[in-house]
């Protein structure tokens, strides 16, 4: 069983950036490509990014690609989510997500194990 924690979110201004962390651990974390969701208030939770341990690939939610970035350090099991030029449409609980085998990157279904949450203001 893998477990995620998140940390990183806050209050910033429109325009700053923050920087997320999610570190996994138990089981075998290696074996698990990790992805980041947020979720709005009184909306569905969206696909953000992830990213794959062995090599890095990346996946990222197409109006976010160059906005945000995500990496990881294998070292310290940690992905991590660089938000920049934040807007206070970004505004929302910051998931991570391990990822099952098979499924798209991309959908919410795909993701076996789930952090808490951080959340993320934006002020206008």
């Amino acid at each position: 069983q893998v477990q995620l924690v998140e940390s990183g979110g806050g209050l910033v201004q429109a325009g700053g950036s923050l920087r997320l962390s999610c570190v996994a651990s138990g089981g075998p974390v290696s074996s698990y490509p990790v992805g980041w969701f947020r979720q709005a208030p009184g909306k569905e939770r969206e696909f953000v990014a992830a990213i794959t341990w062995r090599n890095g690939y990346t996946y990222y939610a197409d109006s976010l690609k160059g906005l945000f970035t995500i990496s990881r350090d294998n070292a310290k099991n940690t992905v991590y989510l660089q938000m920049n030029s934040l807007k206070p449409e970004d505004t929302a609980v910051y998931y991570c997500a391990a990822k099952s085998y098979g499924g798209s990157y991309y959908l919410r279904g795909s993701y076996a194990y789930w952090g808490q949450g951080t959340q993320v203001t934006v002020s206008s």
